[in-house]
């Protein structure tokens, strides 16, 4: 699976839901066998997909806002536990939803 070492470029992200990519973000952060605490999480969003986690007046900055409605949906569907008060992790659905991003992102693929 892809980490943050290579830039995913911006064309095929941003056609990716914010969840898959939180998701995505959370895998990035604990295969490097760092703890994925919310501020750490909101790094690595910003940093892998800078477009989509931005604030839209100002780019060069994080919206952690972004997060907020994603982070409940996705640990309502079961697809990750934790809150930002601990620490993020993925579920076993989670890692397969993961997955299936991280290979349309190897393939180049643009619906997800």
């Amino acid at each position: 699976m892809m980490t943050g070492k290579k830039l995913i470029e911006e064309e095929l992200y941003k056609r990716v839901s914010l969840n898959n990519l939180i998701l995505f973000s959370i895998y990035s952060v604990t295969a490097k066998k760092e703890r994925c605490t919310f501020e750490r999480l909101i790094k690595e969003c910003f940093a892998l997909f800078p477009m989509s986690f931005s604030f839209p007046e100002i780019s060069k900055w994080p919206d952690s806002r972004k997060l907020d409605r994603s982070l409940r949906t996705l640990r309502r569907n079961k697809l990750l536990v934790g809150d930002p008060k601990t620490i993020f992790s993925l579920t076993k659905l989670g890692r397969k939803t993961t997955e299936e991003t991280a290979k349309a992102f190897r393939q180049r693929k643009l619906k997800l």
